[in-house]
């Protein structure tokens, strides 16, 4: 297994910049596809972006897509998600996760982080 902690977040004002970090331990990190995924309030959890195990591959949803870098550091067993011109709606509980299986179906994440919550003022 793998367990996986999040940091990084914050209260930003709309425009500015975030890294998010998910710190690994436990199994081979470079074993594990990763995903980013986030959570506004009354709102379905949201399939933020991905990143294979090597991390020479990534997806990005639309609503972030040339706004958010997906990264990892197999060595320091740390992913990252910079996040570059937040919005309001930006807003969220942002979660890591990891998978040994499809990297792009939610429902393989087997191992979750416990979120960090980022929010942006308009």
């Amino acid at each position: 297994q793998v367990q996986l902690v999040e940091s990084g977040g914050g209260l930003v004002q709309a425009g500015a910049s975030l890294r998010l970090s998910c710190a690994a331990s436990g199994r081979t990190f470079s074993s594990y596809a990763m995903g980013w995924f986030r959570r506004a309030p009354g709102k379905e959890r949201e399939f933020v972006a991905a990143i294979s195990r090597s991390g020479g591959s990534t997806w990005y949803a639309d609503s972030v897509k040339g706004r958010f870098t997906f990264s990892r550091d197999n060595a320091k067993n740390t992913a990252y998600l910079q996040m570059n011109s937040l919005k309001p709606e930006d807003t969220a509980v942002y979660y890591c996760a990891a998978t040994t299986r499809g990297w792009l179906t939610i429902g393989e994440y087997a191992y979750w982080g416990q979120g960090t919550q980022v929010t942006v003022s308009s």
